[in-house]
C-alpha cells in the first residue's frame, strides 16, 4: 500500500488508516478476540497507520490497539492519539458509558486542553498502550476550547515534536473552519478532518483545504462515507447521515451519485473512498473497522481503479461542487511513493 509523508516530518501514512473508535465499543461491544483480529487484518492488508484516542471505549480503544501492535516491528507502523479529555475516576458511576460507547463507566472524561492535561494525557496513552511513543498527536474537539487550545495545548504539543518525543501534531474536529485556523495560526502539521470532504459535503474547500494548501500542511479525511449513507451500492430509507437519519433529498443525492458510478463501472463506496484524494492537500483516509470482513472489504475498495471521467460527470451534473479539483485521487497517487 502506498505511503505519503506529511510535508516538514519524517512522518508517512498508508493512503488507508484502521480507525480504532469502532473497538473501543462504539455503540455495542466488540470482543475482544474480534477486535485483535480485525487489527491482525488491517495488518495484513498492508494497513500501517492506526488511530485511537482515550475517548473510545474509555481508554479501552487504546488497551486493545496498543495490544495488538506490541509485537509489531516499532518503526513499520504509524500511531496516532488524541489529547483533551483526561480520563478520571466517575464519583457517580450509573453502570455503562453514557457517552456512546459500551462500556462500564468506572471513569468519565474531563476536558483539558492545558499543558499539564496533555502532558499527563499523552502519559496514560503511553500505559494504557505499552507503546513507547506515540507518533501523530491530535486536539481532539476542541471546538469549545479554542483559546487555551491554542495558546497552552499546541504550543506544548509542538515542544514535545520539536524535541524529537512525538513525530508530528494537529487537530481533529468534525468542523472545517477551526481546523483552518489551525493550520494557519499554530504549529500544526495536519488536521483530521471528520465528514466535511465527501461526495456530499465538500465545505472543506471553504476553508481548511486551502489553508492546507497554502501552507504546505496535510489533511487526513475521515467519515467519508457521512456515518453510513454512502457506504453502501444503492442508498437506502433509513440510513444515517452525519449520525441522523438521513433527509429524503441526500438519500435521492446519495442515488443520483450511485448512478453516475455505476455507469462508470464503480460503486459509490469505493467512489466515496477515492473521492478525498482528489485534493492534493490530504494524503490518508481512515475508515473505522470493527472485523476482518470490514477490513478486507475496505482494503478491496481502496484498490479498485475509478475512471477518471467519473469526477467530471459528477461537476457537469452539479451532483459535487464545480470547483472540486479536477485529477482524481487515483491518477495523483499512482505517482506518490
Amino acid at each position: 500500500m502506498r505511503h505519503r509523508k506529511i510535508p516538514n516530518t519524517t512522518v508517512e501514512l498508508t493512503e488507508l488508516g484502521f480507525g480504532a473508535s469502532v473497538i473501543g465499543n462504539l455503540y455495542r461491544v466488540t470482543p475482544a478476540e474480534g477486535a485483535a483480529a480485525a487489527i491482525n487484518a488491517a495488518w495484513d492488508a498492508g494497513i500501517r497507520y492506526y488511530d485511537t484516542a482515550p475517548h473510545y471505549g474509555l481508554g479501552l480503544s487504546e488497551q486493545r490497539l496498543g495490544a495488538a501492535l506490541r509485537e509489531r516491528p516499532r518503526d513499520e507502523y504509524v500511531i496516532s492519539s488524541k489529547v483533551g479529555r483526561l480520563l478520571v475516576p466517575n464519583e457517580h458511576p450509573q453502570g455503562v458509558d453514557t457517552d456512546g460507547f459500551a462500556v462500564p463507566d468506572d471513569l468519565r472524561r474531563q476536558w483539558d486542553f492545558s499543558r499539564d492535561g496533555v502532558l499527563r494525557s499523552i502519559e496514560a496513552t503511553l500505559e494504557r498502550t505499552g507503546l513507547d511513543r506515540l507518533d501523530v498527536v491530535y486536539l481532539h474537539d476542541p471546538d469549545d476550547h479554542w483559546q487555551q487550545a491554542a495558546d497552552e495545548a499546541m504550543p506544548a504539543l509542538a515542544e514535545l515534536r520539536d524535541q524529537g518525543v512525538i513525530g508530528a501534531i494537529g487537530a481533529g474536529m468534525n468542523q472545517s473552519a477551526m481546523l483552518a485556523r489551525f493550520l494557519r495560526e499554530t504549529a500544526a502539521d495536519i488536521v483530521m478532518l471528520a465528514g466535511r470532504y465527501t461526495l456530499l459535503d465538500q465545505t472543506g474547500l471553504d476553508d481548511v483545504l486551502p489553508a492546507a494548501q497554502e501552507h504546505g500542511k496535510s489533511v487526513v479525511a475521515v467519515g467519508v462515507f457521512n456515518s453510513g449513507l454512502l457506504s453502501r451500492d444503492r442508498p437506502a430509507e433509513g440510513m444515517k447521515y452525519d449520525y441522523q437519519d438521513a433527509p429524503a433529498e441526500l438519500i435521492d443525492r446519495a442515488r443520483a451519485i450511485a448512478d453516475v458510478c455505476e455507469q462508470h463501472g464503480t460503486t459509490l463506496p469505493a467512489a466515496a473512498m477515492a473521492f478525498p484524494f482528489s485534493h492534493p492537500s490530504i494524503i490518508n483516509v481512515t475508515l473505522g473497522m470493527r472485523s476482518p470482513e470490514q477490513v478486507e472489504r475496505n482494503a478491496e475498495l481502496h484498490r479498485r481503479h475509478i475512471p477518471e471521467g467519473l469526477w467530471d460527470d459528477l461537476r457537469t451534473q452539479a451532483l459535487i461542487r464545480s470547483d472540486v479539483p479536477a485529477e482524481s485521487g487515483h491518477e495523483r497517487s499512482s505517482r506518490c511513493h
